[in-house]
Order: structure tokens, then sequence, then C-alpha cells
């Protein structure tokens, strides 16, 4: 007689911090790693987390510091500890005593122009095609990409709704009349493949009933990039850069970007003034304007 399998029960405490994130509309990725974060610093306590001291998290990070654990993954399992402490078991005096790493942020690798176009005509079908003009012509996250629906699109407006981005914010993204084309390109394929519904995925995974992966677009991308011989590093976030080193290279205001990229922080978009090189290369020297008044350079 084969046995079945029982999932294990949800801890009330871990139900609790479950509730708290789905109340604020916390995407499933997030709620997946502040679950697993908080159950990482679980079982370095060694018991249930709300019996936890100031003296245990100064321990925590202590020995994921002199563990090797990278910045960046210290800082989110900061985030995921202070809303626990915050907001699920009420201790904001405990969530004080997190600290957070400072450390240098890479510059972002950007695709030129000509290199997009490159990589959205590498592409091997419609879909894919579609999938990375939208992330790249509106600036998405991957994740929403993924999660968009065909009721999502206003054409009327020529507005993309993005009612499932980071934090669960709701904001309105650019619609081209190239992109739109192209939706209604794909929308045509899809209903003949069988695989659009008018309230379905506007990128429909393997199944009809799911949406197309974060994992695959990734994959989508980097498959482009090697076929159109495109030698950077990419990814589909490198669409979302490029897309706002763009706009401000061609003199958007930074506000505007800031807006379509759904930046809760003008400082995160400011970041792309770093790597905007068409406007470095617009800007004059001081040192050619001295020049003209000593007459040039001199000769050997």
């Amino acid at each position: 007689m084969n046995e079945v399998t029982l999932a294990a029960p949800i801890s009330p405490l871990r139900q609790r911090l479950i509730d708290d994130m789905t109340m604020r509309r916390f995407s499933h990725e997030t709620q997946r790693n502040y679950i697993r974060d908080v159950g990482r610093f679980a079982t370095f306590l060694g018991r249930l987390p709300d019996t936890a001291t100031a003296e245990d998290l100064r321990r925590f990070q202590v020995e994921q510091r002199e563990a090797g654990v990278p910045v960046p993954t210290m800082n989110g399992i900061v985030a995921a500890l202070r809303f626990f402490f915050t907001h699920t078991l009420d201790r904001p005096d405990l969530s004080r005593r997190l600290v957070r790493v400072t450390h240098p942020r890479k510059l972002p690798i950007v695709l030129s122009p000509e290199e997009i176009g490159r990589l959205l005509s590498a592409t091997t079908c419609l879909k894919h095609q579609a999938a990375l003009s939208v992330a790249y012509g509106a600036g998405l996250r991957v994740a929403e990409v993924s999660g968009m629906k065909v009721s999502d699109i206003d054409s009327e407006r020529m507005l993309l709704r993005i009612g499932r981005g980071k934090g669960g914010q709701y904001r309105n993204a650019m619609l081209s009349a190239y992109m739109l084309a192209l939706l209604r390109q794909w929308w045509t394929v899809g209903r003949q493949q069988g695989v659009m519904h008018p309230k379905g995925w506007l990128f429909p995974g393997q199944h009809a009933g799911k949406p197309i992966s974060t994992r695959q677009l990734h994959r989508i991308v980097v498959e482009a990039a090697h076929a159109a011989n495109i030698a950077k590093r990419v990814g589909p976030h490198t669409l979302r850069h490029s897309f706002a080193t763009h706009l401000l290279e061609d003199g958007v205001d930074i506000r505007v970007i800031q807006a379509l990229l759904g930046h809760a922080k003008l400082d995160n978009t400011a970041f792309y003034t770093r790597v905007a090189t068409r406007m470095v290369r617009t800007v004059t020297s001081p040192l050619d304007k001295i020049a003209m008044l000593i007459g040039g350079t001199r000769g050997a």
C-alpha cells in the first residue's frame, strides 16, 4: 500500500509573516526570499525567531560577515528581518539593531541602440521578440514582463498597466506605436496557436494557463545576445538599464524616467547619469575653452 505524504503544516508564526506580506501585496518572489531569510536566522538561532534578543542579532550578523556572505545578500537578509521584527512581531526595537552594509554599486552594463536592434532581431520567434521588446521599450523588470496579462494593454491611452511591480506598486508604463503593432501581431499568431485569450497571460509559458517564467526570459535574452554576437554579459535587466540610459541621453527629464521605471527614490534613477556616455560626449571641456583663449596647442 502506497503511503500518502502530507505537506508539513505551516507554523502560526510563519503564517502570520505570510499574511503580513500578502496584505502589503508583496510579490511571490519577495515573499519566498523573506521566508528563506527569516528561516536562515531561525536555523542560526536554534529556536523560534520570536525569542531572539539584540545580542542574537549582533552575533548573527557577525557570523554572516565572517562566513563571507556577499554584501547584497546580507542587506537582503536585513530587509527581511526588519520586516519580520517590525510588522510581524511589533518589535521595532530589535529592527533598529540590524545594520545595512554599504558597498560600492557597480555600473550596469548598457547596450547601444544598435546592439539592442541586433539582439531583438536575433530572437527565434515572435513571442520572444515581443517579450524582449516590451522589456526594453517600456523599461520593465523581468517579473513585470512575466506577469503581464492581455488586459494590461490600454491601446486607447497608449499605456501598459503594471499591477505587479516591485513592492506591489501600480504604475503606468509607456506603450509605443511600434510595440503595439508588434503585440497585435503576436496576438494574431497566439490566437492561431490557441495560447492567447482575452483574459489570459500576454506571454504564456509552456502551458497557456501559466505565464512565461523569469528564468526562461533570462535564457531567451542570453541566447539572443549570443546569436547577435554581443560579447557583453547581458540579462533581462540589461534591457531595463539600456532603456533608462537611452532616454536620459535623449534629454528626457530624469523625474519622468523615475516614474516610468517605478523607482521610489530619485537617487536610483540618477545613477544612470554615470553610464549615459552620450551626455558626457556633448559636454565641452573647460580646457577646450581655455585653449581657444591661448591660441590652441603649441607646436612640437
